[in-house]
């Protein structure tokens, strides 16, 4: 699905939106990604040389070493759940691998880097597989937050769970309070994940506490309900990462393997995300609006793996 995950008021979105129709698009499938006046939402300066994957002060990294495996305490059970998988079994992702994040589109599987984020719903087996076959590992995005009507499973989450739009079409917030609910139809979504083969999961819009959800939710409602998330995917031996939710970061870092963030650098935010850095775990970070050369050189110092997207999230990628 093409869609930018970073929360956005509605009118924010739409205007996205209409501005993305009036851009075509291109994509390349190597680090040699070149900008054209096609290539952004904004019209980019002239193409940098080709970028190698990793962070500063460390070798680059190649697609056959995508981190170490490593088993973090279990953050919880869920009844009639199988037994938590032995020590060892869980991808811990290390600061510094170069990563592709497609959502839209068929996954361009020649991008040379060691970590891919797709579509758990729109990618089958087959694709996982491909992609471990070349050395990578694979991360299942899921929408964890908010209702999604064209998703196979819609009508599996009763009306009463859905709130506002989230500004999306389509796309309404959970009532994340609602835990005896909404947890056997994430551990569902979480066990296709597993079935077919992902390494860990991203799950999108986890910070609904903040947003015009419809409910009245608190931060702690917030936290039991990432923390629950976490849980059901180290049950199944998944890494899981916490999407953006910056003021949360300190008590969740525990819980969560890796983080997947939007556009810190633009808001002036990555400082607030390096805690996972220094706890040895991946951070995993796009920019839409700034060119490499206005964030590359701050958060490769911060060790983060960083590179400049399209909204849409299509193939197309611009790594520092």
């Amino acid at each position: 699905m093409n869609r930018r995950t970073r929360l956005l008021p509605a009118a924010t979105a739409l205007a996205c939106a209409t501005a993305l129709l009036a851009t075509s698009c291109s994509s390349s499938g190597s680090d040699d990604d070149h900008d054209s006046a096609d290539d952004s939402p904004s019209t980019p300066p002239a193409a940098t040389a080709p970028a190698t994957p990793g962070a500063p002060g460390t070798s680059p990294a190649t697609p056959g070493t995508p981190g170490a495996t490593t088993a973090p305490p279990t953050t919880g059970t869920t009844p009639g759940s199988t037994a938590p998988p032995p020590a060892g079994a869980r991808w811990q992702p290390t600061p510094g691998l170069a990563w592709q994040w497609q959502l839209g589109g068929a996954v361009d599987q020649s991008v040379d880097v060691p970590v891919y984020d797709i579509d758990g719903f729109e990618n089958d087996a087959s694709v996982v597989a491909a992609l471990h076959a070349k050395g990578r590992k694979v991360i299942c995005y899921i929408n964890a937050g908010s209702w999604e009507n064209f998703r196979p499973d819609a009508n599996a989450f009763a009306k009463a769970l859905q709130g506002s739009d989230t500004g999306w079409k389509g796309e309404k917030w959970f009532d994340i309070r609602k835990l005896d609910q909404l947890k056997p139809l994430m551990a569902t979504r979480f066990d296709m994940c597993k079935s077919k083969g992902f390494d860990a999961i991203e799950p999108d819009t986890i910070e609904a506490y903040n947003q015009n959800s419809g409910f009245p939710l608190t931060p702690d409602d917030q936290l039991a309900y990432n923390r629950m998330l976490a849980g059901l995917a180290h049950e199944r031996g998944l890494a899981i990462g916490l999407k953006n939710d910056l003021d949360q970061i300190p008590a969740l870092l525990p819980d969560f393997d890796f983080a997947v963030n939007e556009e810190c650098s633009q808001f002036d935010e990555c400082d607030r995300v390096s805690p996972f850095i220094k706890a040895g775990k991946a951070v995993f970070h796009v920019e839409y609006k700034l060119d490499t050369d206005q964030f590359c050189a701050k958060t490769k110092s911060l060790g983060f793996s960083s590179m400049r997207k399209q909204l849409d999230l299509n193939a197309w990628r611009k790594p520092c």
